[in-house]
């Protein structure tokens, strides 16, 4: 694969991810937990046909052979799926996609604390950047007490889970990828199967959350098209392009989700993004792009 196919493949799951929003908004009856139950089942649905067709009956082999570190992956995923959807229930699309876009400063400083990374100058300066952004946001909507227009804290600190449990599965995900590298006698268990594992956790904690459903056959029109055409197909393409593009690239590329998610609620269900969100918005993206156009710039210069 050349390196612009993967950049306009990385573009296309940036824009997959972003329907998510949008397509909430047009729900009838179903709310909270039965939506993310629903998403969450047929995500799994289409991911076991996905890894059964890539994997075969080597899937379960690598189930069995994941061990703890395999559901501890499991449970971050879960708690993305569940966290993110119910928080879009909570509040508006922005507040949970601009949270949602500290996973890469997080997945810093958990590689600091934990793997004993030294982080360069500016990316300390993009996390204070960031942390100064996202700190506006909750501390405005605090203030406010607003709920009817979208700005709850509760959906705001439910979204603070997907950023927390991504960095702590990137982490883990790093750490393996390192020790086998440093020695290759020690087995670096397939990670895939984490993905499925993780919507069925939230599947199944949502389930008795969910009772009794309401959602109608409008609703669960969307729900699918969120499970496999949301969520599995981007996620699946985005595991192969980890081949291909650096992370900090990926990382970069993926920040078009807050853009185009913001713009398609605003345009698709009339939803406007709050002062507060928009200008903490603006500080996170900007310490991001910052640091990662930064980081490729000095990697250029090295190469060079």
């Amino acid at each position: 694969m050349t390196h612009r196919r993967a950049v306009a493949l990385m573009v296309l799951c940036t824009f997959l991810w972003s329907i998510a929003g949008v397509v909430t908004r047009q729900l009838d009856a179903a709310r909270s937990f039965e939506v993310t139950f629903w998403r969450s089942l047929f995500n799994v649905t289409a991911l076991l046909a996905a890894l059964l067709a890539m994997r075969g009956a080597g899937l379960w082999t690598d189930i069995r052979r994941g061990g703890a570190a395999l559901w501890f992956s499991a449970l971050c995923w879960a708690v993305m799926y569940t966290n993110f959807m119910v928080a879009i229930t909570l509040t508006t699309v922005a507040t949970v996609l601009i949270t949602m876009a500290i996973a890469p400063l997080v997945t810093a400083l958990f590689s600091r604390f934990f793997l004993h990374h030294r982080l360069p100058a500016r990316t300390w300066a993009a996390i204070g950047v960031a942390g100064i952004g996202i700190a506006w946001m909750f501390g405005r909507q605090a203030m406010s007490g607003a709920t009817a227009a979208g700005t709850s804290m509760t959906g705001a600190l439910v979204a603070l889970g997907v950023p927390l449990a991504a960095a702590a599965n990137w982490t883990l995900l790093q750490h393996l990828h390192q020790r086998h590298a440093a020695d290759p006698r020690i087995e670096e268990p397939q990670m895939l199967p984490a993905v499925l594992l993780g919507a069925m956790l939230s599947a199944a904690v949502t389930l008795p959350l969910a009772l009794p459903f309401s959602a109608t056959v409008h609703d669960l029109s969307w729900l699918a098209l969120l499970g496999v055409v949301q969520l599995a197909i981007p996620c699946l393409i985005v595991v192969r392009l980890t081949q291909v593009l650096p992370a900090p690239e990926i990382s970069l590329l993926g920040l078009l989700e807050v853009i185009f998610g913001v713009l398609l609620v605003w345009l698709g269900a009339g939803e406007r993004p709050s002062a507060e969100a928009l200008t903490g918005g603006v500080l996170v993206l900007a310490a991001l792009v910052a640091n990662e156009w930064w980081a490729l710039r000095q990697r250029a210069v090295a190469a060079a």
